[in-house]
């Protein structure tokens, strides 16, 4: 009886209580603020970069005071700009994301200008996150703007992997692949990184836009935040609570539909009350999708094989708190979600189909919106089971 819910919305509150104990963990401000405690004393120049840049340049502003003597931020916009208004000799470019457009090649230009204006006894800190390969870009000779936007509608659209496609992008820009670091020469800087991505790579962060030079730089490259540090949060948290826990041990990867099956099956055929996955699905667009993004197609996909089931939730969300192209961060889903649906007249299935999850979910009160969180290291999947409910209890 103890772990019966006590009131319809409780498990649905216990699992977004349990995705904000992971973001927690990974806030930007928090992770630099803690990587730059007690660093020497020094005159500094900072560019913080990506859809958790605003977070990272007030946790460098908290460690560092005085000796931030500039900052540079380029980051999306209605992402908190406006908290960094009374941080001296700060420039802030609202930029785009997710596909780069005249803002990224400005903004792209103004970071080269930003280094070119460096003091030889300044020493550059560079703060970088996922949503870089849009926000900052100089082509390379012959590249346009539209090829860049192709490249990067081509790789959405087929649910590309992160690594190829960033890849790709790092090989159109004069910035990424190791040429920023190349500007600097023997020149040392510092950088610390949030990872959105498999492996945790420099070279891969934002397409690489503080990767190695090739042939080597004097830049000492920290990865200060993961997607294993939220999912050993989430797992901590829900075991606080007194619940039994499988954290699983491998970053998840490929079609939303197949890991939704897998996740579903383990949650209902494991022992453990709460499941925790971490990393980034995939999902092949039609020509002309609906609302939604990667986690609500994966959470929709997930709730119709678990309709019925009283005893069993699911939370899917993006850590930044945004999945593809809409403004909610994901959803949670339960055994009555799709009955939900239906009764508002939608189907499921044709949702999937039309990659219009987010239609079907907003429809069943299920989205989840937490608005922009600071940092951004890929998707959370977290899944609950209570004990079944038997029948005149």
């Amino acid at each position: 009886m103890a772990d019966r819910p006590t009131a319809a919305g409780l498990p649905r509150e216990l699992l977004i209580e349990l995705y904000r104990a992971g973001v927690s963990r990974v806030e930007g401000r928090r992770c630099v603020r803690e990587a730059l405690r007690g660093e020497p004393a020094g005159r500094i120049w900072a560019a913080a970069i990506g859809k958790a840049a605003v977070s990272m340049a007030l946790g460098a502003r908290d460690a560092l005071g005085a000796a931030l003597e500039r900052l540079l931020v380029v980051t999306p916009p209605g992402h908190g700009a406006e908290a960094l208004a009374a941080t001296a000799a700060v420039e802030i470019l609202e930029s785009a994301h997710p596909l780069p457009d005249e803002r990224s090649l400005r903004a792209g230009a103004r970071l080269l200008g930003w280094l070119d204006e460096l003091p030889a006894q300044v020493i550059p800190l560079f703060l970088i996150s996922g949503g870089a390969s849009a926000l900052v870009e100089v082509p390379m000779p012959g590249v346009s703007l539209e090829q860049l936007v192709r490249i990067s509608q081509r790789g959405i659209a087929a649910g590309r992997d992160i690594v190829a496609l960033n890849a790709e992008r790092a090989r159109c820009s004069q910035i990424k692949g190791g040429r920023l670091a190349a500007r600097l020469g023997a020149r040392s800087g510092r950088a610390l990184l949030i990872s959105d991505v498999p492996g945790d790579d420099p070279a891969v962060i934002g397409s690489g836009i503080l990767a190695p030079a090739a042939g080597g730089d004097r830049i000492h490259r920290e990865v200060i935040a993961s997607i294993d540090m939220a999912m050993d949060a989430v797992s901590e948290a829900a075991r606080a609570r007194g619940l039994t826990v499988r954290r699983a041990t491998a970053r998840f990867a490929g079609d939303a539909q197949r890991l939704a099956t897998q996740f579903t099956h383990e949650l209902a055929l494991g022992e453990a009350q709460v499941r925790v996955w971490g990393g980034e699905s995939t999902v092949q667009l039609p020509a002309s999708p609906g609302r939604g993004g990667r986690n609500q197609h994966l959470a929709l996909a997930a709730a119709r094989l678990i309709a019925g089931y009283a005893h069993l939730t699911l939370l899917a969300a993006g850590t930044d708190g945004i999945d593809g192209p809409t403004q909610d961060a994901g959803a949670v889903v339960d055994g009555e979600t799709c009955a939900r649906i239906a009764v508002q007249g939608l189907d499921a299935d044709e949702c999937l189909r039309r990659a219009d999850a987010g239609t079907a979910l907003a429809a069943a009160g299920a989205l989840l919106r937490t608005g922009p969180t600071g940092t951004n290291v890929a998707d959370l999947v977290i899944g609950l089971k209570l004990a079944p409910q038997r029948p005149g209890l």
